[in-house]
């Protein structure tokens, strides 16, 4: 049978491009649910976040945090600033560049685990300028695990 299983991560971050690895809770849900095949879609709710995949190690974190800070600085002026006065049009900015991952990632599902490579994680990156809660909306139409019929 196809069901749609639906699950919320949440997350409390600590801005400044905080970068939290989600994987373990998405095969955590997946397993939860029994969905043994299908592709989840992931969408954080919030317009100063982004969801990517990485390799989730020290190193990499710190060249992505140097990286986005080079590219989009944090210490400028943004015309949202001066619009909004919160001082975070970077992190707009930010979010935006990972482009329509920020929006959706979509993640096959094959034998009862997230297809990803060995050295990939699922992550969720926090441009924001300040502490903030989001949440990541999982839906999964899948087979589970009782249904017999290959895909």
């Amino acid at each position: 049978m196809i069901t749609i299983e639906t699950k919320k991560i949440t997350e409390s971050t600590a801005g400044s491009c905080d970068i939290i690895d989600i994987t373990a809770k998405l095969k955590e849900h997946i397993q939860g649910a029994q969905i043994r095949a299908g592709t989840a879609t992931l969408f954080v709710s919030g317009s100063t976040a982004a969801l990517t995949t990485i390799e989730h190690e020290p190193g990499l974190i710190q060249d992505l945090k140097e990286f986005v800070e080079t590219y989009i600085p944090s210490n400028r002026r943004y015309h949202h600033d001066d619009r909004w006065g919160d001082d975070n049009g970077f992190s707009h900015l930010r979010a935006s560049r990972f482009g329509p991952v920020n929006l959706g990632a979509a993640i096959p599902i094959e034998n009862g685990a997230p297809s990803l490579g060995t050295w990939q994680q699922v992550i969720l990156l926090d441009f924001d300028n300040k502490r903030s809660y989001f949440a990541v909306r999982v839906l999964t139409p899948a087979l589970t695990k009782g249904d017999a019929r290959p895909l």
